[in-house]
């Protein structure tokens, strides 16, 4: 099923947040959201989930979200926000499971626990199943966050930052799951990003906001040009090409945009 937003914008009172986006999602695709602090990243994820009630059009599978039940949502978006708000007082284990709760209808089953127990093994944090949240750190956190997300069997995830809280090595791990599950399951993936690199070399496609609208959106090779680094974020920066993908080098900062 194919996530469609058209015309979308959003204010909060009389400040103006997003203004006439436009984008797709396919399934079996992974779409990066990109661009400085303030763009409107976060608040796009939240219209497409219905946190946040836009104008504008949000469709999923044809359908308007905006006439969705919050249970129907739950079925088919799994959301990871930037903030984490997971049960501090759960184990790791019993806040994962939490998110089989919008297909569970008369108690967990064995289908349920078997699919906590295998993401949990994909994430490489088994280790940390029967671990209250609280005594794990904020990355192990984040990671929980995903693992809840994936064993939602969502048809789109919505993540906000999903690896900001992680070092390089569990970001490309969790980059690599993400882009496993998409790829195997042929679900859609829209994820708000800082890090150009990962978005140049794991996503499909890269939709740029600056100033709450849109500057570019395509594939990454021919979206993330030197030129639109420096008009969007005001970055001097090399643009070169690593195993085939867009290498971004930034140099200095030029100006304030």
């Amino acid at each position: 099923m194919n996530l469609e937003v058209a015309g979308l914008s959003f204010s909060y009172e009389d400040h103006s947040v997003l203004s006439d986006i436009s984008l797709e999602v396919k399934g079996g695709e992974l779409v990066g959201v990109l661009g400085p602090n303030g763009c409107g990243k976060t608040t796009l994820i939240k219209c497409i989930n219905h946190i946040l009630v836009p104008r504008g059009s949000v469709l999923f599978g044809g359908q308007d979200v905006a006439r969705m039940g919050s249970t129907e949502r739950a079925r088919l978006f799994a959301y990871v926000p930037q903030a984490l708000s997971i049960g501090m007082a759960m184990t790791v284990f019993e806040s994962v499971l939490m998110g089989r709760r919008p297909h569970i209808r008369w108690g967990v089953g064995e289908p349920d626990l078997g699919m906590v127990s295998e993401v949990l093994e994909r994430l490489k944090i088994s280790d940390l199943a029967f671990r209250k949240v609280t005594k794990i750190s904020g990355g192990e956190r984040q990671k929980v966050m995903i693992a809840r997300a994936l064993v939602q069997d969502p048809s789109l995830l919505l993540l906000d930052e999903p690896t900001s809280a992680l070092d390089l090595r569990h970001q490309l791990e969790v980059m690599q799951i993400i882009r496993s599950v998409v790829n195997q399951k042929g679900i859609g993936a829209l994820m708000a990003m800082h890090d150009l690199n990962l978005a140049a070399r794991y996503c499909d496609r890269v939709v740029v906001l600056h100033r709450g609208r849109i500057a570019g959106q395509g594939v990454p090779s021919a979206i993330l040009t030197e030129k639109l680094i420096r008009d969007v974020y005001g970055v001097s920066a090399r643009v070169g090409r690593e195993d085939g993908y867009p290498l971004i080098v930034p140099l200095e900062s030029i100006a304030s945009v």
